[in-house]
């Protein structure tokens, strides 16, 4: 485990900490929380409606938040009964309304009040 290091620079005294990486989970974590199959989440990737990177060996590993959105994609599945070409553009728009929300949020207005428009 490493210690914090202190630098001073005038009368601030900064303490930096060393990064620690961020957990993430394979191709079968994800798969088995999600209660689907390796090979449709692998079709998920490849179809852009979940990220997911290569370690070293070549294996795909998933941020810990994939399973919610590959939840998010069977919810949209089942219940819209949507393709997954529409499914990518609905979590897009889902993606870009929530950004919206939370910058109206931040500027202190109303969401029904149309006048920062």
């Amino acid at each position: 485990m490493s210690t914090p290091q202190a630098s001073a620079t005038s009368h601030t005294t900064y303490v930096r900490y060393a990064l620690v990486p961020v957990p993430t989970l394979g191709l079968d974590a994800v798969a088995r929380r999600c209660g689907l199959h390796p090979e449709l989440v692998r079709r998920f990737v490849a179809l852009g409606l979940v990220d997911a990177k290569r370690d070293a060996s070549g294996q795909l590993v998933f941020q810990p938040s994939a399973p919610a959105k590959l939840a998010r994609v069977q919810r949209l599945r089942a219940g819209l009964n949507l393709n997954y070409a529409s499914i990518g553009l609905v979590l897009d728009l889902l993606d870009r309304i929530s950004l919206l929300e939370s910058t109206i949020r931040r500027s202190g207005a109303r969401s029904d009040d149309v006048s920062w428009i």
